[in-house]
């Protein structure tokens, strides 16, 4: 495999840290305008929000960050040291917060840990390892979370009732159905059998109108069988820290929103399963959102998912919620992005001069 320095760099130009930021205040300053609920009067309720389940919710943040630390340190063997798998999680998170959230920032993880010293086979295996991982959580869980919620699970919104024609439901299974199928098909393809699954490939691209793709279907299939190589032998000391941290990372991302909640409405037990479980929801839909970082998407979903719990505090919950979630991303990225590429390239064309 080749990695596109180009695309990836411009990719990870600290400039486009402006594009979502812009996107994002768009649709804020819209639904402010729009919505007549949104008045000084509703501003103010910013002053009625409990400190410490703010600080719970920031609190929850930070442990998702060293979560997302702590597993790409055992992923790689430890080869990263607590400091370099920092950066490296800084900057996966500032290319997904610049990207569409469809497209992600898988080409660039891998590009960041191969200027990293890991060999581009294990980074391959390595990111598809944490792409899975996470599917997988979101395939198995989500059953689990909708069950405990009882079916109060898709918001009473005549809005989306409108626009969407009652099939919000329906939109969420075959988008979990498609996930899951996807999750399966890699996760048997890179533990089980990755030649077949390259075999498949190269068939189903060998079709005429699909023909000019075929290269590129069997470059994949090889990354496949190399990545597979790389995990083979794995015992489950390496397998269950990973797996015990992925649910940790993506429990604390939604807790974070129950515990913002919480500030400002005081909720009872069945009601935080809920909020969880229509994070879940909002998940699938972020995931296909064409905007970078899910910008607007985001925001016009978490008003018609969480109205019903915040009232008139929902705008500013919206915002607090984006506030901790992306936009510290976006400020991080532009921050530790130049300091990198001093560190890596300057240090090797040092390196090569001496």
């Amino acid at each position: 495999m080749k990695l596109d320095n180009k695309k990836i760099f411009e990719t990870l130009n600290p400039n486009k840290v402006w594009v979502p930021i812009l996107i994002g205040l768009g649709i804020v300053f819209g639904m402010f305008y729009l919505d007549p609920s949104v008045n000084k009067d509703s501003l103010k309720g910013i002053f009625d929000a409990s400190l410490p389940w703010i600080f719970v919710a920031i609190l929850v943040i930070f442990f998702r960050d060293v979560g997302y630390v702590y597993r790409i340190r055992i992923i790689t063997d430890k080869n990263l040291s607590w400091l370099r798998a920092i950066y490296v999680i800084i900057l996966w998170e500032f290319a997904s917060a610049v990207t569409p959230s469809v497209v992600g920032g898988t080409a660039v993880a891998i590009f960041i840990l191969n200027k990293e010293g890991i060999k581009l086979g294990r980074a391959i295996a390595y990111v598809m390892v944490t792409a899975i991982l996470d599917n997988l959580f979101f395939v198995i869980g989500a059953p689990i979370i909708l069950f405990f919620a009882k079916g109060n699970i898709f918001p009473d919104s005549r809005l989306l009732e409108a626009q969407l024609q009652n099939s919000m439901e329906a939109i969420f299974w075959i988008s979990y159905s498609l996930y899951a199928a996807y999750s399966l098909i890699m996760a048997a393809a890179l533990f089980y059998r990755p030649r077949v699954f390259k075999w498949v490939l190269i068939k189903i691209f060998s079709i005429k109108w699909l023909r000019k793709w075929k290269h590129d279907a069997q470059e994949y299939g090889n990354q496949i069988i190399e990545a597979s190589k790389e995990l083979s032998g794995k015992n489950w000391r390496y397998w269950v820290p990973i797996i015990v941290a992925t649910i940790f990372i993506w429990s604390s991302r939604y807790l974070m929103l129950n515990a913002l909640i919480s500030a400002f409405i005081p909720l009872n037990l069945h009601e935080h399963t809920i909020v969880f479980a229509r994070q879940v929801i909002m998940w699938i839909v972020m995931m296909i959102s064409p905007t970078p970082g899910s910008s607007g998407t985001a925001e016009f979903f978490f008003g018609q998912f969480f109205t019903e719990f915040l009232s008139n505090y929902t705008f500013i919950t919206s915002i607090l919620w984006r506030l901790f979630s992306y936009y510290p991303y976006l400020i991080l990225g532009a921050i530790f992005l130049p300091r990198w590429i001093r560190q890596v390239f300057f240090k090797k064309k040092k390196e090569k001069s001496e």
